[in-house]
């Protein structure tokens, strides 16, 4: 299966090149790499423009910040591959992982695969407690909604085969993307695994970009996708 890697960029400069050699060199025979820088204003524009683009296979512009969801919309409208994952343009999250995550779509099992920080035996840095006990508010009551027993809702690392996103329409333009495509992939009856995977998170003077009010906005998606949005 041809794995399309969709990456949203958004003033990384200091971490776009390196991830994109990481996902090069991901244990994948078919791999489609799409870059979507959305506003950048640190540079990253010109390394996506001078370095980058000669070595992935799409690299698409926003012509100002509209946020991860508009960002990952876009990508998925140009992505080609039987699976779809996303990958984030920071260096939190390994790429060598790619095949764990795409073992249980290749078995015939899966529909969607996330993978999730809170099991296995993968590194993970020590961060902060109260994005961890965020992080495990918002999975539980997304669960209560969906019905789901995800032990990781906010997780970066969503895998989809592409008929599966096709059939979703994104509407949030931030990380309300999370809660809002989990509530309808459960609404749409697809299978979903979990898988562990490693997390090498970051502090805010590293780049970390979420914060409290998309917490306020990601309970307002489970709400409404869950139970205003049928």
């Amino acid at each position: 299966m041809k794995l399309s890697v969709v990456i949203p960029c958004y003033n990384e400069s200091a971490t776009i090149e390196y991830i994109i050699d990481r996902v090069k060199n991901a244990q994948i025979n078919e791999l489609e790499i799409i870059v979507v820088d959305d506003g950048s204003t640190d540079g990253t524009r010109v390394l996506l423009k001078n370095k980058i683009e000669l070595q992935v296979d799409k690299v698409l512009y926003h012509e100002k910040n509209m946020g991860k969801g508009a960002a990952l919309r876009t990508g998925f409208r140009e992505a080609t591959g039987d699976v779809v994952v996303v990958q984030d343009a920071d260096l939190e999250y390994d790429p060598q992982e790619f095949p764990l995550l795409m073992g249980p779509i290749l078995a015939g099992d899966a529909d969607v695969v996330y993978g999730s920080r809170f099991v296995g035996s993968g590194p993970h840095r020590v961060l902060y407690f109260w994005h961890m006990a965020g992080n495990r508010f918002l999975t539980l009551l997304s669960n209560i909604f969906t019905n789901l027993s995800l032990t990781d809702m906010e997780t970066c690392y969503k895998m989809f085969r592409k008929d599966v996103l096709k059939s979703i329409k994104i509407e949030e333009d931030r990380f309300g993307f999370e809660p809002e495509i989990t509530a309808k992939i459960a609404r749409g009856g697809y299978r979903i695994y979990e898988v562990g995977t490693s997390y090498h998170g970051r502090t805010y003077e590293e780049g970390k970009k979420i914060g409290w009010k998309d917490g306020f906005r990601a309970i307002y998606a489970i709400l409404k996708y869950n139970i205003w949005h049928q």
